[in-house]
């Protein structure tokens, strides 16, 4: 008959004659040993603290224990180690990993631990603009917006020749009575509207926005401080924006043309386009009849609405039939005819946009950025930045520390299951901090290629040449 378990120890049979027995008495044991890499990659590439210079803290510093700092690469590496949730805090604030990463071993006041619990985390997320008595820290938008522009142009040695930016709109699904909360009949729930712009992997904005706006709400102005800001740095960098039918609007088309930025958008059918490649669709169904299989052709015309647009446009349309049924599709675009072929257009350019949508749901999956319950849309938008600086972190990982390995191409999900949650003993004297890591750790070589990456750049970057 099984030993009864206690709640010091716990009984799990036996193995070849010897008891099984589990307890949590190892002493001070970290789950997440391998966050070491994420501290390495702050340090390639300076994010925490330019973050937190975002904040300004009105606190008298001789009564606080957790500067802002802190309390910002706090939340961050939680975010990448996957503790989403504040309430994780009030037991992470005495995890040794997190004293490390933080850099604050010891505190002033003995029933503190090296690093804030959820209260005072919460008191950050909830800042104001301006400081009240109430709320001492507060947060400066603008800035943490062009952060993660400059740090998306600091990832490139020198300017490119062409960036793609792409746009899109998802949805924030909400499960409370968060402000401007709206039901959205596409999605077929209540939630927000985030607009998300990448270029690759990079991503360079994350703006909350509210369900009942049109998907291209604010994308002008946003884009025009992004290219504002890139040309600025990069002035003979050609721009192309990238999206799907919804950011077919005019006026953002309009901006494009005035501002020499290219542009590469869905354009939803209808009848007069349908019309208008009625006969490639007739040769193209004759074609499938005749060979059984799917048939896709490609036509380029210039086109405008009766309506809606300011003046003609060069459209390209896929004329396709597949399953004994026409699936024709359009895009509008700046590009010219010797810029860009309609078949090298739609398939090559076009078609790769799908992949944001990976980049999507790395940070909403991967990464909770779709965790917001606060009740205010400002404290929302805030905990979507920590977030979207969590992303950041680990694409600066994987760009710096993973290219050629095996892991080169690995989502935020698998390099946090891979290389940051190891397990390790932790050794505290008065000349070191040693971190046993596992021995049998799968990934320990691709972990420690990376490590030495990282230190690297981080050299490099401290003693710029």
């Amino acid at each position: 008959m099984p030993t009864e378990c206690s709640a010091e120890r716990f009984d799990f049979g036996s193995v070849e004659g010897r008891a099984v027995e589990a307890a949590f008495d190892a002493g001070t044991v970290t789950s997440d040993a391998g966050a070491l890499l994420l501290g390495a990659t702050d340090r390639a590439i300076g994010m925490i603290s330019r973050f937190a210079a975002c904040f300004h803290d009105e606190r008298r510093a001789d009564l606080i224990e957790h500067e802002v700092a802190t309390l910002v690469g706090q939340r961050v590496f939680g975010i990448a180690l996957g503790y989403e949730d504040l309430n994780d805090h009030d037991d992470l604030r005495h995890d040794p990993m997190m004293a490390v990463l933080a850099g604050k071993l010891t505190t002033k006041r003995e029933e503190c631990a090296p690093v804030a619990g959820k209260s005072t985390l919460n008191r950050l997320e909830l800042s104001q603009l301006a400081p009240t008595r109430y709320h001492k820290i507060s947060h400066n938008p603008v800035a943490i917006k062009h952060l993660l522009v400059d740090l998306f142009i600091e990832a490139h040695e020198r300017a490119p020749r062409q960036i793609i930016l792409d746009l899109d709109a998802t949805d924030d699904p909400l499960h409370g009575e968060q402000e401007g909360r709206f039901f959205h009949g596409y999605y077929d729930c209540y939630c927000y509207l985030p607009l998300y712009v990448f270029c690759g992997r990079h991503l360079l904005l994350a703006k909350l926005r509210r369900a009942d706006l049109d998907a291209t709400a604010g994308a002008v102005e946003e884009v025009a401080r992004l290219v504002a800001r890139i040309r600025a740095r990069w002035p003979m960098t050609r721009i192309l924006l990238r999206a799907d039918a919804d950011f077919a609007r005019d006026e953002l088309m309009a901006w494009c043309e005035a501002n020499d930025v290219d542009f590469l958008f869905g354009l939803a059918r209808n009848e007069r386009l349908i019309a208008e490649i009625a006969p490639e669709l007739d040769r193209t169904a004759a074609a499938s009849a005749r060979t059984g299989r799917p048939q896709r052709r490609f036509k380029s015309f210039t086109w405008t609405t009766r309506r809606t647009w300011s003046r003609p446009r060069r459209v390209v349309a896929k004329v396709e039939w597949t399953k004994g049924e026409a699936n024709p599709r359009f895009v509008v675009t700046s590009l010219t005819r010797k810029q860009a072929k309609a078949k090298y257009l739609y398939e090559k350019v076009y078609c790769a946009r799908g992949e944001m949508e990976n980049r999507i749901k790395e940070c909403q999956l991967d990464l909770y950025a779709d965790r917001t319950s606060a009740a205010t849309m400002r404290a929302n938008q805030l905990r979507l930045w920590f977030h979207s600086m969590a992303y950041v972190l680990l694409c600066a990982l994987r760009r710096i520390g993973l290219h050629d390995t095996d892991l080169a191409t690995a989502t935020c999900g698998t390099i946090r299951l891979k290389l940051l949650k190891i397990g390790a003993l932790v050794r505290v004297s008065v000349r070191r901090v040693k971190i046993a890591m596992a021995s049998s750790c799968p990934a320990a070589q691709i972990w420690g290629i990376a490590a030495v990456r990282l230190a690297r750049a981080a050299l490099a970057r401290a003693s710029p040449a």
